[in-house]
C-alpha cells in the first residue's frame, strides 16, 4: 500500500505544480521506503529550491545521470518508475490529505524505530532522555499551509479580529485587572519576581485558588515545596483561616470547612511535584498527556513554582552554557508549552543581589537572566519594606506588559495576609501618589522609570532623592 501512496506523490511532484508547492516543505527523504524514491524525492524537492519551477521528466533524469553514487542498475530502476509516472487529474484537497497522513505515519514509525535504537544503547547522538521529545515531534508533525497574512485581502478578518472577546481568566484584584484588561491570555507566560520570602508563592497559590473557584481547571507544578505545603497555603486561603488554625482543626471540622468553602466549584486542582532542577517541558508535557488519559483533566490554567529551578529540555547546565542563554531557554519552553497547550502559564524568579537591596528594582534585576524578560508577555515585581509589612501591604510594579499600556497604574498597593495566604484588594486612598496615568514619570525608551517622585516614596520609604532604576 505504502509503494502505491509514495508513487502518487513521486509524480504529482513532478507533474501538480500546485501540489507540489503546499506539500515539499513537508515532506522529507526520510518518509521514502526504498532508496530509488528516496533518491527521486530529494532530486525534484532541490530542483525546485534551486529553479523555484518543476523540473521537467528529462532534467529529472539528467540530474539523477549525473548523480556519482548511483549504480546503473539503480539508475535503470529510477528510469522505469519515472516512466511509469502518469499526469491523472487527482482532486487536489484529497491528495494534500493523503500526503499528511503519510508523512505523520511515515514520522511515528520512522520515531519508534529510532526509540529502539536508543533503548537498546545502538543510537551515537541520543539517550534515553531524549525519547519524550523524539516521540512527541513525530506525533506533532502536520501540515500548516498558512504562509502569511495578506494585508490587503484578510483586512475582513483582521476586522473581525479586532472585534473578538479574547478569552482570559481574571484576577480577584481589581488592579490586576485594569493593567492585564480583564485578566491573563491564552497562551501567554506571565512571571512575577521577588525576593525571597516577599510572596512569589503566595501569589501564585492565591492566583490557582482563585482560578480554582472560578471553575478553572488548574495545575500546579512545584519544584521547590512539597505538593502538601502547597496545598495547605491554598487550604488556608479557600477555608480563609490562619496556617496555623487549619493545624489545629479536628478532621470532620476541616472537611465540613473545605466542603462549604469548595460547594459549587466544578474546576479541578492538580498539584505535581519534581525535584529541583531536574523537570523540564518535556516532563510537563508528558504529565498533561497522563492526566487528560488517566483522570480526563484538562488545564485551564498551569502555575510552575518557579522557573528558576527548573531543568531545560533543549540544553545542559553548565560548561559553555551561561545562565542567561540556560534561564532564555527555559522561558521559551515554557513559553513553547502555553502556545502548544493554549493556556495562560504563570511563574516566578528571584531578584539578584542588587534588587534585593533596592525597593524599586526593574528588567534589570532579573536573576540570572535577562532572556526571561525579553521572552514573557507579562512581568511585575513584588516588592515589600518595613513600612509596607506593618500596613500588611505589598507594592506591584509593572516591568512589561503586553496586554495593556505600563504607563497606566504602573505602581499600586494590594493587601497581603501572610497568615492565611491571601491578596486582597485596597481603598482608593492606599493608591495616593502612586496610580494614574503616568503623566508625572519620566519614562525612558526602554520603557522603565527614569525617575519618580511621589508622596509615597516620601512618607512609606523616607527618601527624599528621586528613585531611580
Amino acid at each position: 500500500m505504502n509503494s502505491i501512496v509514495e508513487k502518487v506523490i513521486l509524480e504529482n511532484l513532478l507533474y501538480n505544480e500546485n501540489y507540489t508547492r503546499k506539500v515539499i516543505p513537508f515532506l522529507k527523504d526520510e518518509y521514502f521506503q526504498t532508496k530509488e524514491d528516496k533518491v527521486i524525492y530529494k532530486t525534484i524537492s532541490e530542483f525546485v529550491s534551486k529553479y523555484n519551477k518543476l523540473p521537467t521528466k528529462e532534467a529529472l533524469l539528467v540530474d539523477l545521470s549525473n548523480n556519482k553514487n548511483l549504480t546503473q542498475q539503480e539508475y535503470d530502476s529510477m528510469l522505469q518508475k519515472i516512466n511509469d509516472y502518469s499526469t491523472s487529474e487527482q482532486d487536489e484537497q484529497w491528495l494534500v490529505n493523503e500526503t499528511e497522513k503519510f508523512c505523520k505515519d511515515k514520522a511515528i514509525y520512522n520515531a519508534i524505530l529510532e526509540s529502539i535504537h536508543i533503548i537498546d544503547g545502538k543510537s551515537k547522538t541520543h539517550t534515553k532522555e531524549a525519547l519524550p521529545s523524539i516521540l512527541s515531534d513525530a506525533l506533532a508533525v502536520s501540515f500548516d499551509t498558512n504562509i502569511g497574512h495578506d494585508y490587503i485581502k484578510d483586512s475582513e478578518k483582521r476586522y473581525e479580529f479586532y472585534h473578538t472577546v479574547e478569552k482570559k481568566i481574571p484576577f480577584d484584584l481589581e488592579f490586576f485587572n485594569d493593567i492585564t484588561k480583564g485578566g491573563v491570555a491564552t497562551k501567554t507566560l506571565n512571571i512575577v519576581i521577588a525576593g525571597t520570602g516577599v510572596g512569589k508563592s503566595l501569589f501564585l497559590c492565591h492566583q490557582a485558588a482563585n482560578c480554582l473557584i472560578q471553575n478553572k481547571n488548574v495545575l500546579y507544578i512545584t519544584c521547590e515545596m512539597a505538593e502538601e505545603r502547597i496545598a495547605e497555603r491554598i487550604d488556608a486561603n479557600i477555608m480563609d483561616i490562619t496556617i496555623d488554625e487549619l493545624k489545629s482543626l479536628p478532621k470532620q471540622v476541616y472537611a465540613k470547612k473545605l466542603f462549604n468553602a469548595t460547594r459549587g466549584v466544578t474546576g479541578k486542582l492538580i498539584i505535581k511535584e519534581y525535584p529541583t532542577a531536574t523537570a523540564h517541558v518535556n516532563h510537563f508535557r508528558y504529565l498533561v498527556n497522563e492526566l487528560k488519559l488517566k483522570k480526563k483533566f484538562i488545564p485551564d490554567i498551569i502555575f510552575i513554582d518557579y522557573l528558576n529551578i527548573c531543568a531545560s529540555a533543549r540544553m545542559k547546565q553548565g560548561g559553555s552554557v551561561n545562565s542567561y542563554t540556560y534561564i532564555k531557554s527555559i522561558a521559551e519552553e515554557l513559553r513553547g508549552l502555553a502556545v502548544e497547550l493554549g493556556v495562560p502559564v504563570f511563574s516566578a524568579t528571584q531578584v539578584n543581589r542588587e534588587g534585593y537591596n533596592n525597593t524599586d528594582f526593574g528588567l534589570e534585576n532579573t536573576s540570572e537572566s535577562f532572556g526571561l524578560p525579553a521572552t514573557a508577555d507579562f512581568m511585575f515585581a513584588i516588592i515589600a519594606t518595613e513600612e509596607l509589612d506593618k500596613r500588611n501591604q505589598v507594592m506591584v510594579k509593572q516591568l512589561k506588559n503586553r496586554y495593556n499600556d505600563l504607563a497606566t497604574n504602573r505602581k499600586f498597593v494590594i493587601g497581603i495576609n501572610r497568615s492565611k495566604m491571601k491578596l486582597y484588594n485596597l481603598d482608593a486612598s492606599a493608591q495616593d501618589g502612586l496610580t494614574g496615568t503616568g503623566e508625572d514619570e519620566d519614562v525612558g525608551s526602554e520603557g522603565h522609570d527614569n525617575k519618580y517622585t511621589s508622596k509615597f516614596s516620601v512618607r512609606k520609604f523616607k527618601k527624599t532623592e528621586d528613585w531611580t532604576n
